[in-house]
């Protein structure tokens, strides 16, 4: 997996990752225009012209964010309008797509994890990269994302740590914040709480569940275009979920489009959960993303039958120690591991 280094002002950050990662950005983009042209009949162009209905949001609230973008448009020689759509594509997607993913934290006296495998359709696993990213004033950050998109999955030297599950509900508003930049704002923050006020502060733009952890305990936030609703630890400092929302807001008539296997995976990750006790160990939370109970949709997933995807990566993170490791590939056909750190 391609790992850049960035650093410098945002334009500079943005630069460097799209300068080193030119050619996966390019296939990003290809990836995306072939969907979106499958699943909503909408050709880039049409879909770069969606994605600026945000840029008046981006440019008021989040200049920095946007000058990294540029810098990254200039870096992978296409249009700003291109790494825009990248960076919107949940919002742009209008809840028509459901990455299977499954995620945990764990709090216990001695340890904070945090992990997850993320699943999408194969073709895209080839774009994924490590971006390692320091910026003055704010924690250092560390993430598995697409090539193109400037906020993901990781953790940061204040020892917070973000994972993302896809919601499948319909609905976005562009004077929100696009699910991606909510991700950056929490790999921004120095803890939890300050994390959640960052998302807070003008809402998620679309529908999604962020975890969000550090080393004192961890939060979700299930998100829609409407609404925020806090999911806290459970007695045992636990929360777990997929691809549904636990929660339904008051104005949501059904459930948060429960469909697949999103309800066999949380129940299931939570029974395996049971079975470790009260003290897991890193490769006690590792054991638990390698299950095929129900596969192919299972929590370690598999691109068979009816499932249209596959874990792509999983990621456990040790926020206490600020580390992390990232296996590429399904869990149990690792294709390589990286090691993350802040110790």
């Amino acid at each position: 997996m391609l790992t850049i280094n960035c650093s410098g002002s945002p334009y500079e950050i943005g630069f460097e990752h799209g300068q080193r990662a030119a050619p996966l950005v390019a296939r990003s983009m290809t990836f995306y225009a072939g969907l979106f042209k499958q699943k909503s009949k909408m050709d880039w162009p049409q879909v770069r012209q969606t994605a600026l209905q945000w840029q008046p949001h981006v440019h008021e609230h989040y200049p920095a964010l946007e000058e990294e973008m540029r810098g990254l448009a200039e870096g992978a020689g296409v249009e700003y309008s291109d790494i825009l759509a990248l960076n919107i594509r949940t919002e742009i997607a209008f809840g028509m797509f459901s990455d299977g993913c499954t995620a945990l934290s764990w709090n216990t006296s001695e340890k904070s994890f945090l992990g997850q495998n993320w699943d999408w359709m194969v073709a895209q696993k080839e774009n994924l990269i490590i971006a390692n990213i320091i910026q003055v004033g704010k924690p250092s950050i560390s993430m598995v994302t697409e090539a193109g998109i400037i906020g993901k999955i990781g953790l940061n030297s204040a020892g917070v740590g973000a994972c993302l599950n896809a919601i499948r509900l319909k609905g976005a508003d562009s004077s929100r914040t696009p699910v991606h930049l909510c991700l950056r704002l929490i790999l921004e923050s120095d803890s939890v709480d300050a994390a959640v006020a960052a998302v807070e502060k003008y809402g998620c733009a679309s529908s999604a569940h962020i975890l969000i952890a550090d080393p004192n305990g961890s939060v979700g936030l299930e998100l829609t275009y409407k609404s925020v609703i806090k999911l806290p630890m459970d007695g045992k400092g636990r929360i777990f979920h997929s691809n549904h929302l636990l929660q339904r807001p008051a104005w949501l008539a059904d459930e948060g489009m429960a469909t697949g296997d999103t309800k066999e995976r949380v129940v299931r990750i939570r029974q395996l959960a049971d079975k470790l006790g009260s003290f897991p160990d890193e490769e006690d939370v590792k054991s638990v993303f390698k299950d095929e109970e129900g596969y192919p949709g299972s929590i370690n997933r598999a691109f068979a039958g009816k499932s249209e995807g596959a874990t792509l990566f999983n990621i456990v993170m040790d926020l206490t120690s600020k580390t992390a490791t990232v296996t590429k590939g399904r869990p149990t056909e690792a294709e390589e591991v990286i090691a993350l750190s802040f110790a």
